[in-house]
């Protein structure tokens, strides 16, 4: 399923559920977004996003705490649930996604290497962080990354509530 179906499909679950989304965003920078809006009518339940490349923006717009990027790191599952509630809080949004994770071709390590990514997904007032390994070019981490997302989120959203 390619990224217009599955924001038809999350925008058909907003609608339906009466919801309102945000997103945070490190290593798509704006694709999920993007996404998003390609769905006519998206106004309806999107209310914006924060490009959170920089560590200084997930610090001071998003509020993740500093201890959190000193110790785990920008590209971890703590950085990614508190950049999901940070923009959550930010928007007052129902539920929010975000994304952190190392697209590259390079910045890789053996302990993060290119391909790893976290999406946290924030809805009401609880949160998941799931662990992906994509691979493929920069351009498809990317895209598989905004995918994923919305995926997530379409399925909590039906499953859950």
């Amino acid at each position: 399923m390619n990224a217009d179906n599955f924001s038809k499909r999350l925008g058909t679950v907003l609608r339906k559920k009466r919801m309102t989304l945000a997103v945070a965003e490190s290593c798509t920078g704006g694709l999920i977004g993007g996404a998003v809006t390609e769905t006519a009518g998206a106004s309806d339940y999107f209310l914006g996003g924060v490009i959170a490349y920089d560590n200084s923006i997930k610090e001071e717009v998003l509020k993740v705490p500093r201890m959190t990027l000193e110790k785990y790191g920008a590209v971890s599952g703590q950085t990614v649930a508190a950049m999901a509630c940070g923009v959550q809080k930010l928007a007052k949004a129902d539920c929010a996604i975000a994304v952190t994770g190392i697209a590259g071709p390079g910045g890789g390590t053996k302990q993060k290497p290119v391909g790893l990514v976290y999406i946290g997904i924030a809805v009401k007032n609880s949160s998941e962080v799931f662990e992906c390994r994509f691979k493929g070019t920069r351009k498809q981490i990317r895209e598989k990354t905004v995918r994923e997302g919305m995926r997530r989120l379409v399925r909590r959203l039906v499953e859950k509530l």
